[in-house]
C-alpha cells in the first residue's frame, strides 16, 4: 500500500488532502539508455526510473537544465526545503490545527500577528521542515492567490484556503534570485505583495507558476529562529485553544499515532496533461532537485512524476516533489472512454497542490493489521473521511519505491 488520501471534517484539508505513505516499489525507466548518453554530473549519480515515456523535448532539455544549474551556481547555492507554507480561510486556523494534531506529528511552536495575517509556526522535529499556517485577518482578504482560486468552481468556495509554496534555504537568496532572473524566472515585487508574510525582507518569492499556480520562496535566514525574522507581534494560544488541541493530542497518542506517523515525505501537485513536462522542467530550473522518474497509473489514466533532493539521505529532511497529470486531456474522454480524474480535479480546483504525504512506519501490528491500515482505521473512527480510492494498494506495478535513491 502506498498512499491514502484523506479529507478533513470541514476546513482546509477538504481542499488539501493528506496522504499517508507506506512503502513503494522500484522499477527501471525505458528512458534510461537515452539519458546515459547525455549525462550531467547529477544524472551520472542517479538513474531515471519508471515506465512513463517522456517527449524528445523533455529528454533534450533535462540534461541542459542540470548543466545550466551547475554552471550558474544554483546547485551550490540551494540546500533544500526548510519550510512549507499553507493558507487557511479566516476563522479556520484552529480547525486546521486540530486536524494536524490528530493526523500528523506537527505541533504549535510559535505565533505572530502581522498587518495581514496570523502566522502559526508548526514543528515536528528540528531537522524536518517547519509547517507555516497563514490565516488572513480580514474576512474579505483578497490577493493574487485568491484571484487564481476565484477562477475555478470548487476553489472559489474558499478562495483563501490553498497551498502557497515551499521555502528553500539558500546560501544567498539575493544571488539565487539574480541568477534565476537572468534565466527568465520572474519574482514578485515585495512592494506589490499584499501578504505581509511573503513580503517579509527575509524572503524572495517567485511569481506564481504558469503550470502549477504555486510559488517558490527563497531565504538564507534560519527558520528555526523565527523570532529573528520579524514576522509580527508574538502571540500565544488562548487557554481554550490549548485545551482543545491537548484533547486532540491525547487521542493521537492514545492510538499510538505518535509512534507511527512521521514527517512529510512528499508534496503532490496536479497539473494538466499537456503541461506535465513543463511543470517538471520549470521546477527543476528553480531548485536543486533532480528528476527521479515517472510511472503510469493505468487505472486512472495518469502518471506520477517524482523529483527529489540529491543532497539528503532521508526524504523527510527535504520532501520529494510529485507532479500528477492525466495521460490524455479531458476533451477526448468521451472518445476513448478513459478516466480523467486529474483533469477533473484541475478543472474544478485549479492547478494546485493535491495532497501532502506523511510517512507511516512500515510493518504490521501484533494482530497482523498493517500499520497503514491501522492508522487509517483509527482516523476513520474519529470522523476523518477518506477518499474511496486507495493509491497503490500492494500492487507492484503502481508506484516507485521512494527509498531507493542511488544506483547499486
Amino acid at each position: 500500500m502506498a498512499c491514502v488520501k484523506a479529507k478533513s471534517h470541514g476546513s482546509l484539508a477538504k481542499y488539501l488532502k493528506f496522504a499517508y505513505l507506506k512503502s513503494l516499489l522500484y522499477h527501471w525507466s525505458p528512458d534510461y539508455d537515452f539519458y546515459q548518453e547525455k549525462m550531467s554530473k547529477i544524472m551520472q549519480k542517479f538513474q531515471i526510473t519508471g515506465d512513463k515515456e517522456n517527449s524528445k523535448f523533455f529528454k533534450d532539455y533535462l540534461p541542459k537544465i542540470f548543466d545550466r544549474r551547475e554552471a550558474s551556481g544554483i546547485d551550490d547555492l540551494i540546500n533544500g526545503i526548510r519550510g512549507i507554507v499553507v493558507q487557511v480561510s479566516n476563522g479556520e486556523s484552529l480547525k486546521y490545527l486540530m486536524e494536524l494534531y490528530l493526523m500528523t506529528p506537527y505541533r504549535f511552536w510559535k505565533g505572530y500577528i502581522s498587518s495581514t495575517h496570523k502566522v502559526f509556526i508548526m514543528q515536528s522535529k528540528p531537522e524536518f521542515p517547519v509547517l507555516i499556517i497563514l490565516e488572513p485577518l480580514a474576512v474579505d482578504y483578497y490577493d493574487r492567490f485568491s484571484a487564481i482560486d476565484s477562477l475555478y468552481p470548487r476553489a472559489q468556495e474558499k478562495a483563501n484556503a490553498r497551498y502557497i509554496g515551499e521555502i528553500y534555504h539558500t546560501k544567498n537568496a539575493r544571488e539565487t534570485a539574480k541568477i534565476l532572473s537572468s534565466q527568465e524566472i520572474r519574482f514578485q515585487d515585495p512592494a506589490e505583495i499584499k501578504n505581509a508574510f511573503l513580503s517579509n525582507k527575509n524572503f524572495i518569492v517567485t511569481d506564481l507558476s504558469y503550470f502549477t499556480n504555486n510559488a517558490v520562496i527563497y531565504t538564507n535566514s534560519d527558520l528555526l529562529d523565527p523570532d529573528s525574522l520579524g514576522l509580527g507581534e508574538p502571540f500565544t494560544l488562548t487557554a481554550d485553544e490549548l485545551t482543545q488541541l491537548n484533547k486532540v493530542d491525547e487521542v493521537h497518542r492514545k492510538y499510538g499515532l505518535d509512534k507511527l506517523v512521521f514527517g512529510i515525505d512528499h508534496l503532490a501537485t496536479r497539473v494538466l496533461a499537456n503541461e506535465r513536462e513543463d511543470a517538471i522542467l520549470e521546477f527543476l530550473c528553480m531548485t536543486n532537485y533532480y528528476f527521479w522518474g515517472a510511472y503510469n497509473i493505468e487505472d486512472s489514466n495518469s502518471s506520477t512524476n517524482i523529483c527529489r533532493n540529491p543532497n539528503i539521505n532521508y526524504e523527510l529532511h527535504s520532501p520529494a516533489k510529485v507532479f500528477t497529470a492525466n495521460n490524455t486531456p479531458f476533451y477526448v474522454k468521451t472518445i476513448d472512454g478513459l478516466p480523467s480524474p486529474t483533469e477533473d480535479f484541475v478543472r474544478n480546483m485549479g492547478k494546485r497542490l493535491h495532497h501532502i504525504a506523511y510517512e507511516v512506519e512500515d510493518g504490521a501490528r501484533e494482530d497482523g493489521v498493517k500499520n497503514i491500515d491501522y492508522v487509517v482505521n483509527k482516523l476513520i473512527s474519529e470522523n476523518i473521511p477518506f477518499l474511496a480510492q486507495i493509491i497503490g494498494e500492494c500492487k507492484e506495478v503502481i508506484s516507485p519505491r521512494l527509498r531507493e535513491k542511488t544506483k547499486n
